[in-house]
């Protein structure tokens, strides 16, 4: 049975969250980033427990780079998770129809934007803990095509709602992840999309496949939803231009209903398949993905516990 929450707590930690939202928009983007560094670089000198994990992940992943580098893409990878946290308290007040042009670049969307468009299908979308995760369902319902997100609500009920609400400004409908199949009939019947961040461990009862090299347990829902409708799981991402709020929100891969039909096993071959194109973003810019958080906890069975029990 979960503890009970002290709700002055959590309250007080939400007015914090808002007086801090209302100082930020006092200065600059430029100001602000500097902040926003500053304080992921605190991050990484002090919490000892995140700066090992992403440390650990990061020497796995990438063996052949030197201590140095290796704790650069860390710290980088600290200040990234800052920078989102920031750049949540901007997004409704920049990123609006008349002014998105000025903070997002497309990138290979032409095939996306026509089945958003003509609305032939449901879709599956998958994004990672990369960049600004949060921007990418964002931008799409600003150009018009609301959808739904599948996430984990907040322990702290009064955040949640305040950051929930932040996210469904534009359009973007929240479904707690514990209740989301009951309604993936009505939204994918419906040719409408949802999208799920894949790159969570999924426990002992998720899929293993490959993620840089090494099995890492994968959640099934968003491969076995694409498979059971028949629908493409478009794999996006949303990289981070520099520190003036720009950013470019790209498809790297679309996934299509003929392209497993005739595996053995189409849920693993599809849940592989969106896995090694959310590595091949990660691959591209690794200061913005999130190292610190445990996406190796859980080993196949038979495989030894994770390194010193952090990865």
């Amino acid at each position: 049975m979960a503890k009970p929450r002290n709700k002055t707590l959590d309250y007080l930690a939400y007015l914090g969250v808002r007086l801090f939202a209302m100082f930020v928009h006092m200065f600059d983007w430029h100001a602000n980033y500097r902040t926003a560094r500053w304080l992921g670089d605190l991050m990484f000198r002090f919490d000892r427990r995140h700066r090992t994990i992403a440390t650990t992940h990061l020497r796995l992943s990438f063996p052949d780079w030197p201590d140095k580098k290796v704790r650069k893409v860390a710290r980088a990878s600290m200040r990234s998770m800052v920078y989102l946290a920031l750049e949540m308290l901007f997004t409704p007040r920049v990123l609006t129809p008349e002014r998105w042009r000025e903070h997002i670049r497309l990138a290979n969307q032409r095939e996306n934007l026509r089945l958003l468009t003509r609305r032939e299908t449901g879709i599956v979308y998958i994004a990672g803990h990369f960049g600004n995760w949060e921007i990418v369902g964002y931008t799409m319902a600003v150009l018009g095509f609301p959808g739904y997100a599948v996430a984990r609500p907040l322990d702290n009920p009064y955040l949640n709602k305040y950051l929930m609400g932040v996210r469904e400004q534009a359009g973007l409908t929240i479904l707690d992840k514990t209740g989301a199949s009951a309604m993936m009939d009505d939204i994918l019947e419906n040719k409408r999309y949802v999208a799920f961040i894949a790159d969570q461990d999924a426990g002992r009862k998720g899929l293993f496949v490959d993620f840089f090299g090494r099995k890492a347990s994968t959640f099934k829902a968003p491969a076995l939803m694409a498979i059971r409708y028949e629908v493409p799981v478009v794999v996006g991402y949303g990289l981070r231009l520099g520190e003036g709020f720009e950013f470019e929100i790209g498809i790297e891969r679309m996934i299509h209903p003929h392209e497993w039909a005739d595996k053995d096993d189409p849920l693993r071959w599809l849940t592989q398949e969106y896995t090694a194109a959310l590595e091949n973003v990660a691959r591209r810019a690794p200061e913005q993905y999130l190292w610190a958080h445990r996406r190796w906890k859980h080993r196949p069975k038979g495989e030894p516990p994770a390194i010193g029990g952090v990865a």
